[in-house]
């Protein structure tokens, strides 16, 4: 198969343009947290430096793994997570839950009594 005069243009156009669409779905995938690692969001996961040398970014995902009859996750903004209320936020209950981060201050309760308040079920963390 011989190529004709600008078909070589062509194909390396093609190839540069695949080349930054594959460049951008790999920038558009975040890393994967497990919140809490092996001990899973639990009592004093705001106490328990989990966040200590992760920097977070807009698109990451976070796992909040969990027994489901006893705790639930909340994305609350930052009164929700100051005074442990989720108002109108609706908790995920699944026990395997994902959260995609976003730009700012992201704030996570847990809404069952006490857990936040008392066990340190609250997790603030900031994506760039």
């Amino acid at each position: 198969m011989t190529l004709r005069h600008g078909d070589s243009a062509r194909v390396l156009v093609v190839a540069i343009l695949l080349f930054s669409v594959l460049q951008c779905a790999l920038i558009v995938e975040g890393a994967t947290y497990i919140v809490g690692d092996g001990q899973g969001w639990s009592f004093q996961i705001q106490s328990s430096g989990w966040t200590a040398g992760k920097i977070f970014q807009v698109g990451d995902i976070l796992v909040f793994n969990y027994w489901p009859p006893f705790h639930n996750v909340v994305a609350v903004d930052a009164r929700g997570y100051n005074s442990c209320r989720a108002g109108r936020s609706k908790p995920l209950i699944s026990g395997n839950d994902t959260i995609t981060v976003k730009k700012g201050i992201n704030y996570f309760i847990c809404s069952i009594p006490l857990h936040c308040s008392l066990g340190g079920m609250r997790l603030a963390i900031t994506a760039d």
